[in-house]
């Protein structure tokens, strides 16, 4: 006899609902000839203690499954098993005795490993009630151009022992972060991967050569819904998501955004030989792209599947699960791996104008969420300044590898320097994006830290287990003079200015920036620039280098207060070239060391830029000061002549990074006495500000 009694309920919204009664469960299958609802009791039974089979006449309704279990409350866990063709040549793999996970599930049971049919170890949905107390939180929903982006893995920035953390590698990890964010200065926190993955799938792939390595940067989803439980301190019974959102809540009661980088182009099932955990077992022709024979996947995200992305269904799903993101989770922006996949049809081509891409674009839930794209996939698609959607961010490249060329002093590198210092007209200005659709960054978790950037000419990846063959090779990175670590004072003093100029270059360049979490303190991976599978020292925070170079993080601390001082470094629009004022200065001028016109053709890599703050089209981006800024990427000291001040002005020095200090404090400047040239030392930059000449009056009286 049945323990719980059931009715058909509702077929929308998909997922199990809580209906104060019982709780609703509906799941999408097309192609299925019977769905078998399996409740647990335990997170490690081996066998349900509930078998419901749905009537395809009473709890069908057109692709919905749907049943209404009275009596069952928060907590209860769940899975299914479904039936339908195993049919390859058509693209189906149904198999009646898998058991597979509801792909509108909040929240799964544990992570560890599990083999095909080992039933005892597979994870298990959590039925979740949605009720928070949000205390009157909302999403900050900062503009980008306000934002400094600081791109971080949850679990790493409490993991190390050094973090003294009392929940280590956990969502209350960061929680006990926030006052060193808050001192830090930055406005959004960008995690990588938090929904539930398969941290064990290069275990499962090959055991001997992979037994100690893991998924850990988690770009290998196995639910959209779910936040991952190995990041909770109290339980995986739904605990999960109340600590995810006490995290969202203390960050944004300190002004911090969070940003989730979120993986659509792909799912954990991998290729036709993977696991079949849930989508490939409800509708295998319908979630993933198929290659011409059915049989296999298109594999445009080099992980052995991609997702049907612009299917109706899963533009719904995709739909369904930022919003819940948004409204239940508070979340203020994503990051969409290898985004553009989503542009892609069911064929794999690339639209013209993606339905998926418009549909998130013009959502009105999503109005204010920040969009941000990486803008290519592993297939060839490039699309970094042509992404369609109107308003999506994206990550800049293109500035990542200029700015690296242009410090390594690579020939010729002037004109690349002052595209992307200035917004990169060149990619945004034709569509109708701002300076702040770009994100600039000079590094990111996907290769060298700004540490292993200065410290090492080659990429050191052999701990990964594939002899070196991963990761980048082109990296435009130098050691200059020892690879690696060393105790070379010269060679140290090299790296921390380069360091220091890289730093400068990203923070004061019109656009957003993003800064990879520990590069403000020299945070290194021993010159390993694809640490997905590194969950150790090799990647967790050690926070020990805060104190071994304490002039960095002041550095860095430093110049995101002035960026956010001074609204001439956080554009709305495009510098124009022209003379916007009475004095015959046009917004921005382009010099050479002698202040004249610069010849872009030029192979020494030295420039000086005029920025006349008070020059914008908007009130919110004018500047009452000026600035000159010099960039002296050679090995030898230049001296570059000074423009005259503006009137009733004269210059000060704010920033030199061969210099200590290297940047005065706020409210500390160093007159230049009216003097006519600055010696800009080697591999420099130097930043003077203008400031109303108060002796002026003073010689009157």
């Amino acid at each position: 006899m049945p323990k719980y009694t059931t009715e058909p309920g509702h077929p929308l919204p998909c997922g199990s609902i809580i209906t104060g009664r019982g709780v609703q469960f509906n799941l999408f299958s097309r192609h299925a000839s019977s769905v078998t609802l399996l409740l647990f009791k335990e997170p490690d039974d081996d066998r349900p203690e509930e078998v419901l089979r749905l009537d395809p006449e009473q709890n069908r309704t057109g692709d919905i499954w749907h049943i209404h279990v009275l009596g069952l409350k928060t907590g209860q866990l769940y899975l299914y098993q479904v039936d339908g063709p195993f049919d390859p040549d058509k693209g189906h793999r149904f198999n009646p005795d898998l058991w597979l996970i509801d792909p509108y599930a909040k929240a799964l049971t544990h992570d560890r490993p599990w083999k095909k049919w080992e039933r005892r170890l597979m994870p298990k949905c959590v039925v979740v009630n949605d009720y928070f107390d949000w205390q009157g939180d909302t999403p900050l929903n900062y503009p980008l151009r306000d934002c400094v982006i600081y791109e971080a893995h949850l679990a790493g920035l409490s993991k190390h022992p050094s973090a003294e953390s009392s929940a280590p590698g956990t969502y209350r990890g960061v929680i006990e972060k926030i006052p060193y964010f808050k001192d830090l200065g930055i406005t959004s926190l960008e995690f990588l991967p938090i929904q539930e993955f398969n941290p064990h799938e290069l275990l499962q792939k090959n055991p001997r050569t992979r037994k100690l390595l893991t998924n850990y940067w988690g770009y290998s989803t196995i639910n959209f819904f779910s936040p991952a439980a190995r990041y909770s301190s109290a339980g995986s019974r739904g605990q999960q998501v109340t600590e995810f959102k006490e995290m969202v809540r203390q960050l944004h009661a300190a002004g911090i955004e969070v940003i989730l980088d979120i993986v659509f182009n792909h799912t954990a099932e991998g290729a036709e030989d993977g696991p079949t955990i849930s989508f490939r077992g409800l509708d295998n022709s319908i979630y993933y792209i198929l290659d011409e024979t059915r049989r296999g996947y298109k594999n445009y995200s080099g992980c052995g599947n991609t997702m049907n992305c612009n299917h109706p269904i899963l533009r719904t799903l995709i739909l369904d699960c930022l919003q819940y993101w948004v409204m239940e989770m508070h979340v203020d922006g994503f990051r969409f791996d290898l985004g553009s996949i989503l542009g892609r049809d069911g064929n794999g081509k690339l639209l013209e104008n993606p339905p998926v891409i418009e549909r998130i674009a013009e959502d009105p839930i999503l109005r204010e969420t920040k969009l941000i794209a990486e803008a290519w996939d592993a297939a060839g698609a490039y699309q970094v300044g042509s992404f369609p959607g109107g308003r999506w961010a994206e990550w800049n490249d293109r500035f990542r590898d200029d700015l690296r060329q242009f410090w390594k002093n690579e020939p010729q590198q002037v004109s690349a320097l002052a595209m992307r210092f200035s917004g990169s007209s060149d990619l945004y200005l034709s569509d109708g994006r701002k300076p702040f659709h770009s994100i600039n960054f000079i590094t990111s978790h996907d290769g060298f830290t700004l540490n292993d950037l200065v410290s090492y000419t080659e990429k050191h990846n052999e701990k990964n287990g594939e002899a070196n063959r991963d990761g980048h090779n082109t990296n435009y990175s130098a050691n200059y003079g020892i690879e690696g670590i060393t105790d070379d004072p010269k060679i140290e003093k090299l790296r921390s200015r380069q360091i220091k100029n890289f730093l400068a270059s990203l923070l004061l360049s019109t656009g957003t920036p993003m800064l990879l979490g520990g590069d403000e303190f020299r945070r290194t991976q021993s010159g390993n620039n694809n640490a997905y599978c590194q969950d150790n020292a090799i990647s967790w925070f050690n926070w020990g280098l805060v104190e071994q170079h304490p002039e960095i993080l002041r550095f860095c601390r430093e110049l995101i207060k002035f960026r956010r001082r001074h609204p001439a470094f956080k554009r709305s629009d495009f510098f124009s070239g022209e003379d916007r004022s009475l004095n015959g200065l046009p917004d921005i001028s382009w010099l050479d060391e002698k202040c004249e016109t610069i010849n872009w053709n030029r192979t020494s890599n030295l420039l000086a830029v005029l920025v006349d703050g008070s020059k914008a089209e908007t009130q919110a981006d004018r500047d009452d000061n000026d600035f000159f800024l010099m960039f002296n990427a050679t090995p030898e000291d230049v001296r570059f002549q000074i423009p005259d001040p503006p009137s009733a002005k004269i210059w000060q020095r704010k920033i030199d990074t061969s210099m200590n200090p290297d940047i005065l404090d706020m409210n500390v400047v160093e007159d230049l006495n009216r003097q006519e040239y600055y010696m800009v030392k080697a591999r420099s930059f130097v930043l003077l500000i203008s400031e109303h000449d108060y002796t002026i009056n003073a010689d009157k009286t």
